[in-house]
């Protein structure tokens, strides 16, 4: 694998009981860019996800990541044990990625994602956006070659979620990771992603940058575009 390909995504295919979710999708993620993989619901963008993590095993195709082990996640429907204090979630989390200084990148987490005064808060009792913040860390835990952000920022208010955009974007800015992000929201994707691919019905329909695209095909804004492609996912 060239050494600036964080991803490689050859081909893909996921069928569940004769429907296809995914069909032949091929596509890759780059060191220092954030690839924005959108489409409605139904799309196929969780399952495509779920494949490259390996929660999945596909039907066909294949999924190379330059180095698994500098893998992360999060999503805001993934939330951690809630049963177990936030630092206690980041120390397993960090035990399991084999963090080198787990207390010291522990301590780095809770600065940057506003969650030293939960430090010893069970993870159940936090709101949604305080656990969005702590899956967020989770995943930064093991500074990852490959990070992959479903709907990161989905619970978070406008000023965190900011924030948490700004953050991603300096770690992804230095060339060294590459990022997956999914999203609905098209302003937070123009502003993040550095090329986006439009997939409907398991395909991808449209790939490039954001900030193009609609234009490209007759349309003012991406949330048009979006809606276009959903509405009548063969016309373009």
């Amino acid at each position: 694998m060239d050494s600036r390909r964080i991803l490689s995504v050859s081909a893909l295919r996921k069928d569940f009981a004769g429907v296809r979710a995914v069909d032949g999708v091929s596509f890759e993620v780059r060191a220092g860019e954030i690839v924005g993989l959108l489409g409605p619901n139904g799309a196929g963008k969780t399952t495509t996800i779920n494949m490259i993590l390996g929660v999945l095993e596909p039907t066909s195709g294949q999924v190379a990541i330059d180095d698994r082990g500098r893998m992360s996640f999060a999503a805001a429907y993934a939330p951690l044990p809630g049963n177990l204090t936030v630092a206690e979630n980041l120390r397993i989390f960090a035990l399991i990625y084999g963090v080198r200084d787990i207390a010291g990148r522990i301590e780095v987490l809770l600065d940057e994602y506003d969650l030293r005064r939960f430090r010893d808060s069970k993870a159940g009792f936090l709101s949604s956006g305080e656990q969005t913040r702590l899956c967020l860390a989770k995943a930064m835990l093991n500074a990852p070659r490959l990070l992959l952000l479903d709907e990161p920022t989905a619970s978070l208010d406008p000023s965190v979620a900011r924030e948490i955009r700004a953050g991603i974007k300096r770690f992804v800015g230095d060339g060294r990771a590459g990022v997956l992000w999914t999203s609905h929201n098209m302003h937070e994707v123009e502003e993040v992603c550095d090329r986006v691919l439009f997939l409907s019905k398991g395909r991808i329909l449209l790939e490039g940058d954001p900030r193009e695209l609609p234009a490209r095909h007759g349309h003012k804004t991406l949330e048009d575009l979006f809606v276009a492609l959903a509405r009548e996912p063969l016309s373009l």
